[in-house]
């Protein structure tokens, strides 16, 4: 069971990936992560498509109707304040009492709204480790986040698995803490690659 209203859990995870943007040094947005290919800048665009797309995913339009929205540079030159405003759109559009009742339509079908920002919180818990790690800027994640998102990622795991989204499971020992156990769970069981 979920201890937190997921509308501030999402809150406190896009703060938390906002405070490690403001960190990235001008020489820092082509570091590696651990996502695959993506380096920083690619990383944080992807956070910012994702907010620029909740208010208007939230309010009724389909997944297909905001495709445009994820058209071309969405950082332009100022990466942080495209991040800044996009995140507190996303923000604001979780407040309505009925958000988490309404119909989100995805391109895999329909969900609840709670479902969605769920799905959104948790991607943005775990891209904050991805980049704090990517800038050498620490590797611990919020222990209340980290047990909301366990508590639900228990039950989504292997579809995200099956659907390719996350990676195999890497080795734990066996006193593994909740994080480590957490971000093995989505994949991840090192810091990213050196850069080249």
């Amino acid at each position: 069971m979920m201890t937190m209203d997921i509308r501030e859990a999402y809150r406190r995870a896009l703060h938390h990936f906002g405070g490690y943007v403001h960190r990235v040094g001008a020489g820092e947005w082509r570091l590696p992560t651990a996502c695959g290919d993506w380096d920083v800048r690619t990383l944080v665009e992807h956070l910012v498509g994702e907010s620029l797309c909740a208010p208007e995913l939230l309010s009724g339009r389909s997944a297909a109707e905001v495709q445009d929205l994820l058209e071309g540079d969405l950082l332009g030159d100022d990466p942080v304040k495209a991040f800044d405003v996009a995140a507190a759109a996303a923000v604001r559009a979780t407040e309505p009492a009925d958000v988490l009742t309404r119909t989100v339509r995805l391109s895999f079908g329909d969900v609840p709204g709670e479902e969605y920002i769920t799905e959104l919180f948790a991607d943005t818990l775990i891209h904050t480790w991805d980049l704090a790690t990517a800038i050498d800027a620490g590797d611990r994640l919020d222990p209340e986040l980290v047990e909301v998102c366990a508590a639900w990622f228990a039950g989504a795991e292997d579809a995200y698995r099956q659907a390719g989204v996350i990676g195999d499971r890497p080795p734990l020992p066996e006193d593994a803490d909740a994080q480590t156990r957490l971000l093995a769970a989505w994949g991840r069981g090192a810091r990213p690659p050196e850069a080249p």
